[in-house]
C-alpha cells in the first residue's frame, strides 16, 4: 500500500520567505558551522498538523474534510518575528521564529482541523499549539560549547518583526525526503472563505 508523508500548513508568501533567508544568513555567519542544520528557506511552512505516513487512499478524505473544516474560517493576518527554540536555551534542538496571531483565529483554525482528523484516525498532538517557523535543526554531532554557543545567540538576537501576511488557504502538503533535503508538493488546497 503506498504512503505518502504529509502534513497540514500553511504556505509562506515570498516577502516573509525573503525575510526568512536574511535572518538565517544572519544567525549562520555567528554561529560555528555544522551546529544546525539549517531548513531552506523555500520549504519553510506554518505547519498546522503533521500527519505523518499516510495510506495515499485516504489524501482524498483528507482533503475533503480540510476543505469542509476550513471553508466558514476568516481570512485572517499573521505576523512573523521574535526568535526562539525548542524546548529551551539551554538545549536548542529546534530554531524557530514565531507567527503571531492575536485574534485567536489561528489558534481556532488549528484546533477545528485536528478535530476533523480525528474520525480519518489521527490523534491531536498532546502539546499545546505554538505557531512557529523553523528555521533549522540543532546537528546530533554539535559540540557541548557549540550547543552553548547557539543558545546564547538565539537568547540575545532581537528579531521584533519579519513582515505580516494575510492567509487564504491551508494546503496539504507531500514531504518527499531526498538527502538533499525535503521536497515538497501541494496534494490540496483548502480556501478560507468565511462562508
Amino acid at each position: 500500500m503506498e504512503k505518502i508523508r504529509s502534513f497540514i500548513a500553511i504556505e509562506l508568501s515570498e516577502n516573509i520567505l525573503s525575510a526568512i533567508a536574511d535572518l538565517q544568513r544572519q544567525l549562520k555567519n555567528q554561529v560555528p558551522a555544522g551546529t544546525v542544520r539549517w531548513v531552506r528557506p523555500e520549504g519553510i511552512h506554518l505547519t498546522l498538523q503533521f500527519l505523518g505516513d499516510v495510506p495515499a487512499v485516504k489524501i482524498n478524505s483528507i482533503a475533503q474534510a480540510l476543505t469542509e473544516t476550513c471553508a466558514p474560517c476568516q481570512p485572517f493576518s499573521i505576523t512573523i518575528g521574535g526568535l526562539g527554540c525548542f524546548p529551551n536555551a539551554r538545549r536548542p534542538r529546534v530554531t524557530w521564529v514565531g507567527a503571531d496571531e492575536p485574534t485567536g483565529t489561528l489558534a481556532a483554525l488549528q484546533k477545528a482541523i485536528e478535530r476533523a482528523m480525528v474520525p480519518l484516525g489521527f490523534t491531536p498532538e498532546k502539546r499545546p499549539f505554538h505557531p512557529h517557523l523553523t528555521l533549522g535543526r540543532t546537528q546530533r554531532r554539535a559540540t557541548r560549547d557549540q550547543v552553548q554557543a547557539l543558545g546564547a545567540l538565539i537568547t540575545t538576537t532581537q528579531v521584533p518583526f519579519l513582515g505580516q501576511m494575510d492567509v487564504h488557504q491551508v494546503c496539504l502538503i507531500r514531504s518527499d525526503l531526498r538527502p538533499t533535503g525535503a521536497v515538497y508538493t501541494r496534494l490540496a488546497t483548502a480556501p478560507l472563505s468565511g462562508q
